[in-house]
């Protein structure tokens, strides 16, 4: 019978392709973080069976598999084939080579999932240590361990001291430092959404670790460390707050609501927190499942309809100086978008610029454009489907001859097995007079300014 009499198996993917070989237990905790996202998606409303959503499941479970594997690595397994011999100096008064030549390593980027709300943050690692016994750590080990710990539910400045630690007692050098920007992205509700357009995306904060000569941060050598970072432009100073005492940075724990969280969505979060090797009753973990239950409810599926009544108010004068109808692109550009993607449940977020013929609109049909754009963002969706049902809801309010474009980050470009830093996915909708003239197209295109979406 093969594999699966001894245990094991070929997980397949969704287009027919093999991943690899995985236990039994392994078999089983996936199952059990299917049935839990099942659980959510219930719990939103949704119907499990849908196109777009009966593969979430297990696109979601390989996800976490993926993003938590740290908790299945051991980092003396990889130091330990990676210490070369190396002599230092051989005359003179100095450090280099094995023996107190600082080795720094910059802009490694990492995720982990927040243990607090378990949405992805993004990571800029800078780490360094100091050679002793005149033996060196080969480079790409040093990115190793801290992906090690990256892959892990975790807190920034644990993250720093973990990968700190480990490093200090797999190499044992004369001192290690390790500097973490970490990206966190802050996602309104959906009521605050509508309130405040100009919603900040992103908490950011810096947290640094040492070892050995780099236990005070007051040394000289600290000071070194952080020069050989701004010779790249990287000022700690200037990229985020600092964490202080029992602070905790995550947005999620300055969101305050009565509405009570749904129970059985509630067990569900926890049962994954378990089968992802970690312990759901661990002090920073055991609110974890209700703020990431009432995060999700954000993108409920609702019977709401949306109404533009009395839109005629909205349009400016149609007609110029000339007394003939105004035949100028009109542009709204950068109206704030956020949304959750159906297939891995993770966020993405961006802007929306929409062009259309015709007289402009005044500050309320502004405001209804962008409602326009939060009504459609705050459901469980994909970037192409949400482009076109902005534009076809929006033409109601501006007309017909519309155009669509929808710049975005997708967590899920990160936080799975692609983790692609930087990049954004656009997408198009064309109505009317853009889908037959190219023309028109072009110059609605050339007035989109350049893209601030990431981080």
């Amino acid at each position: 019978m093969g594999a699966l009499d001894d245990g094991h198996f070929d997980e397949e993917l969704e287009n027919g392709l093999v991943l690899g070989v995985c236990s039994k237990p392994e078999i089983e905790k996936t199952k059990i973080i299917e049935d839990a996202v099942k659980v959510l998606l219930l719990g939103l409303g949704e119907d499990i069976n849908r196109e777009g959503l009966r593969k979430t499941p297990f696109r979601v479970a390989k996800a976490l598999r993926e993003g938590t594997r740290g908790y299945k690595l051991k980092v003396k397994d990889i130091v330990q084939s990676a210490l070369f011999p190396e002599a230092g100096l051989e005359s003179g008064v100095g450090h280099a080579g094995g023996v107190g030549g600082l080795v720094l390593v910059r802009d490694l980027d990492l995720f982990s999932y927040c243990e607090s709300c378990l949405l992805p943050f993004q990571v800029k690692c800078h780490v360094g240590y100091v050679p002793s016994g005149q033996r060196v750590v080969g480079l790409s080990k040093l990115s190793r361990v801290a992906d090690v710990f990256a892959k892990r539910l975790q807190d920034p400045q644990r993250l720093a001291d973990e990968v700190c630690s480990a490093l200090q007692h797999g190499i044992m050098p004369t001192g290690v430092a390790v500097v973490l920007q970490c990206s966190h992205i802050h996602f309104p509700n959906f009521a605050s959404a509508f309130l405040n357009s100009n919603h900040q995306g992103w908490s950011k904060t810096v947290v640094t670790s040492g070892s050995g000569v780099f236990e005070d941060e007051k040394e000289m050598i600290w000071g070194e460390f952080l020069s050989l970072l701004k010779f790249r432009g990287i000022d700690i100073d200037n990229t985020g707050s600092r964490i202080s005492g029992d602070g905790c940075w995550c947005p999620s724990q300055n969101i305050s609501t009565m509405e009570p969280a749904n129970s059985e969505m509630i067990a569900a979060v926890t049962s994954i927190i378990q089968s992802l090797g970690e312990d759901p009753l661990r002090k920073e973990l055991l609110g974890t499942p209700t703020r990431f239950v009432r995060w999700l409810m954000n993108f409920r599926n609702t019977d709401f309809k949306m109404k533009l009544n009395g839109i005629d108010r909205c349009r400016n004068n149609p007609f110029g100086s000339n007394g003939h109808v105004e035949e100028s692109i009109q542009t709204e550009l950068n109206l704030s978008l956020w949304s959750q993607c159906e297939h891995h449940l993770l966020p993405f977020h961006g802007v929306v610029h929409i062009g259309y013929f015709g007289a402009g609109i005044d500050a309320i049909g502004i405001s209804l454009l962008q409602s326009i754009v939060h009504f459609h963002g705050f459901k469980l969706q994909v970037q192409e489907r949400l482009t076109r049902q902005i534009a076809e809801t929006a033409s109601v309010l501006v007309g017909k001859d519309i155009m669509v474009v929808v710049e975005c980050n997708h967590t899920c470009m990160i936080s799975r097995g692609i983790e692609k830093f930087g990049s954004s996915t656009a997408t198009m909708a064309v109505l009317g007079r853009f889908a037959t003239e190219p023309a028109a197209r072009a110059k609605f295109l050339q007035s989109i300014p350049p893209s601030n979406t990431g981080v």
